[in-house]
């Protein structure tokens, strides 16, 4: 076991050095950058993409755009954007910019973000509230209940009981979970005194009017925004627990409810898989209980299939976070961090918390060979490799 943890661990640095690779390629071909989002606030534009499509109706406008490199920095000397190419170290060779990123990742120095004054490390502190609470509960949340009832489909499968329930949360499946999100804050939190963008309000006042009346005098059953209220400070131990748990239900919901049918599937195909072996026949023959058969065998094997989506499950939820979901509930977390660097191209915050990301994730499969063992000591991976 310790020669494949050791191989696996090897195997982390070209996994990890390739990721980086491809994506630092990738972004030396997508328009715009740090220096032009600098740019267009500076000129009142206030949006890199704005900066990207250019501007200017008049020709003299439009040639002193084309003499220019970056393409909207009228009025502004070239020593000052020398200057920013030298901040920013855009001064240097691609291949040596990825080197000295790399260096300093390797000693865990993610450096500062290019617009907050923070550094990066701080700046992901600062998130991880929203995304411990976001993925914690929902994937904690999804294995209690599918889990059981996958079980109980395995033993009723084909029963009116399995039948309804399949059809519950395909249909739970087949809902965004933004729209969820949306019917949640509707039902439960004043959603009709509260504006959606993009329409949304206006589809749901003329299509399902019951819906968006179903709070006439705007009450909220949940509270609409954030993970504490703004008392949070004030309250008894076990007021902040009530107080956390109030905010943080209909996200939870809206976030775990697509989580359900591909969780409860698998673990009652699982299921089905091992009763149908011969070890569970011969076992019943022993006259062992259907309950001893079940829990002291067959949950055992059955297992080790869900337990090998649990990594790809809890990092999408954890790191990944959900940016609509957390847009709706006005949440802080991860999911609009990651998109509001995109955007605004600060590179070290995409690079540091991709790669620091990447390299929990490739952990936490190597954390979940290791459960194999723990849960089956039949399983050798070292015989297989």
């Amino acid at each position: 076991m310790g020669a494949y943890i050791l191989r696996r661990l090897l195997l982390v640095i070209p996994t990890l050095l390739g990721i980086m690779i491809v994506n630092f390629a990738l972004i030396q071909f997508v328009p715009g950058g740090p220096i032009e989002t600098i740019i267009a606030r500076m000129e009142g534009g206030g949006d890199v993409f704005e900066t990207i499509a250019g501007g200017g109706g008049d020709a003299e406008v439009q040639q002193e755009s084309a003499n220019s490199e970056y393409i909207g920095a009228r009025g502004l000397s070239p020593e000052f954007i020398k200057e920013l190419e030298i901040q920013f170290g855009f001064d240097k060779p691609p291949l040596e910019r990825f080197l000295n990123m790399m260096w300093d990742y390797m000693r865990f120095d993610f450096g500062e973000s290019y617009f907050r004054s923070i550094s990066v490390v701080d700046l992901v502190l600062e998130k991880m509230p929203v995304s411990i609470t976001l993925g914690l509960w929902s994937t904690l949340i999804a294995y209690m209940i599918s889990i059981p009832l996958g079980v109980r489909k395995a033993i009723r499968d084909g029963s009116r009981f399995d039948t309804w329930t399949s059809g519950a949360i395909i249909v739970a499946f087949a809902i965004p979970g933004f729209l969820f999100a949306i019917l949640l804050i509707i039902l439960f939190a004043g959603g009709n005194c509260f504006r959606f963008p993009f329409g949304i309000s206006e589809f749901f006042r003329a299509y399902l009017p019951f819906l968006y009346d179903a709070n006439p005098t705007c009450s909220q059953t949940f509270p609409l925004r954030g993970l504490t209220s703004a008392n949070f400070e004030d309250l008894s131990p076990w007021g902040k627990v009530k107080d956390y748990i109030w905010h943080i239900t209909l996200p939870v919901i809206a976030s775990t409810i697509a989580s359900f049918a591909t969780l409860t599937l698998l673990t009652k195909n699982s299921f089905l898989d091992e009763i149908k072996k011969q070890y569970v026949t011969t076992a019943k023959a022993k006259g062992l209980s259907e309950g001893r058969v079940l829990y002291g065998h067959v949950f055992r094997n059955a297992m080790l299939i869900v337990i090998s989506g649990f990594p790809a499950l809890f990092v999408s939820v954890f790191f990944g976070g959900s940016l609509i979901i957390e847009t709706l509930f006005s949440l802080d977390g991860l999911g609009r961090l990651g998109f509001e660097a995109v955007v605004a191209r600060d590179y070290p915050v995409v690079f540091g918390t991709l790669f620091a990301f990447t390299l929990i994730g490739l952990i936490v499969g190597i954390i979940t060979d290791i459960t194999y063992i723990f849960i089956d000591p039949r399983i050798d991976f070292e015989a297989r490799g």
